[in-house]
């Protein structure tokens, strides 16, 4: 076994620095693995009222395509990371992507509910090969110095996939099948795919060992009895749950009266995720100038914010506060997911799956259950739902910046 010594000095030679040419290779390869996932995942978030009125469903009902995918990729991302431990992390994001833009082309043969729930439930598990994979891949490869700005890239990606995801389908929709807007998508995933398959660095600093079922169960024993990565979870699971139920109703709410918005239209207000996009990729500076208590209050506070203003009636005003929540939500991602990383000392491809399982467990739960305060109560209802999830987990940060700089105090007043 090498010493502990010899391998933080073969890091330190073999890590990706800001600037290479393989930071600028990986940095692609994994934008466009962000952008497929979330365009795969959420191309269907506008299509939610088309599943109701053909289908003959409630609102809470027609979300379950997006929340079941979601479910299904919370709970296979707790094994992904480990599988990536034993195949490579490269080979299992690769095929990952290829299958879930084929599955995408797949969705255009789905002509009952069933057969479409299938077609979301299989893609959520196959995409659990991305994005704990990719977080375990950066910490591994990535310097010290590149970590920050290379997590903003990745999730600035993930924010434009989620983006021309839902744009895309929308506007398609107004004039052909939704099912063929959902292939045109999958063509365009497939190239990309490919792409990320040619771009991405092979790691240098991965170690293969053998599954063990064993060391799944205990490597996430180790995050879950750490009060400090609980809390994490818990913001993630608020943070995410906040955000979809925002998404899944904003277009039940502009398609109904006195708006009647067409798709297209109402697609646009999803122009607002490049602010998202810029809030990540900014983050990795404003961290290491401001702090993460400082920016986690201020990146909630706009959350919290956005929110509040989507209670007015004129439309630039929603989407001024739509504009604001999603800049606030990728800020407080951003910091989370890094977070995360510095946190975990060891097994970090578990500790990122479960701080993923925890965010796609609160979309699919928040997601779905925000349907029921929407048929009862309306907009007033949906934004009680997301201020009760956004002050949960402003609270989660609280306690954890608190919790973390107590052993600084006391070893200040030791010394």
């Amino acid at each position: 076994m090498k010493p502990a010594n010899s391998t933080a000095a073969s890091h330190e030679t073999t890590a990706i620095t800001i600037g290479s040419p393989r930071y600028h290779r990986a940095n692609l390869a994994l934008f466009c693995a962000g952008f497929v996932t979330f365009i795969t995942l959420y191309d269907i978030q506008p299509l939610l009222p088309l599943f109701s009125r053909e289908f003959g469903i409630s609102p809470a009902a027609g979300s379950l395509p997006l929340s079941l995918s979601t479910a299904t990729l919370a709970v296979a991302m707790l094994l992904a990371g480990t599988v990536s431990e034993s195949v490579g992390r490269k080979p299992l994001m690769s095929v990952a992507l290829l299958l879930s833009a084929l599955l995408a082309l797949l969705t255009a043969c789905t002509h009952t509910f069933q057969s479409l729930l299938a077609v979301r439930f299989a893609q959520g598990m196959i995409l659990a090969g991305v994005p704990s994979v990719a977080m375990a891949y950066l910490g591994e490869e990535m310097d010290s110095s590149a970590i920050n700005s290379a997590v903003g890239l990745y999730i600035s990606g993930n924010a434009v996939g989620g983006m021309c995801g839902r744009i895309i389908s929308a506007i398609l929709s107004d004039y052909i099948p939704w099912r063929s807007a959902i292939a045109v998508i999958g063509c365009l995933s497939l190239l990309l795919a490919l792409l990320f398959i040619g771009s991405l660095p092979a790691p240098a600093n991965f170690r293969r060992r053998p599954f063990k079922f064993g060391y799944l169960v205990t490597s996430l024993q180790l995050h879950l009895k750490d009060p400090g990565m609980l809390l994490l979870f818990a913001i993630a699971f608020f943070a995410m749950g906040s955000f979809i139920t925002l998404y899944n109703y904003i277009t039940f709410r502009l398609l109904g009266a006195p708006y009647r918005l067409s798709q297209s239209t109402i697609s646009l207000i999803f122009l607002v995720y490049f602010f998202g996009s810029l809030s990540s990729s900014l983050m990795g500076r404003l961290l290491q100038r401001f702090g993460r208590r400082f920016m986690m209050r201020v990146s909630s506070g706009v959350m919290l914010l956005g929110t509040v203003v989507t209670l007015a009636e004129p439309v630039q005003l929603i989407v001024a506060g739509v504009a604001l929540f999603t800049c606030g939500f990728f800020a407080v991602h951003t910091i989370a997911a890094g977070w995360v990383g510095r946190r975990a000392s060891s097994a970090r491809a578990q500790a990122s799956s479960l701080y993923l399982f925890f965010y796609y467990l609160g979309s699919s739960i928040s997601g779905t259950a925000g349907g029921i305060f929407w048929m009862k109560w309306g907009w007033p209802g949906i934004v009680l739902v997301i201020t009760a999830l956004l002050l949960l987990a402003a609270a989660a940060a609280e306690i954890l910046t608190k919790m973390e700089s107590r052993p600084r105090l006391r070893t200040a007043q030791n010394g």
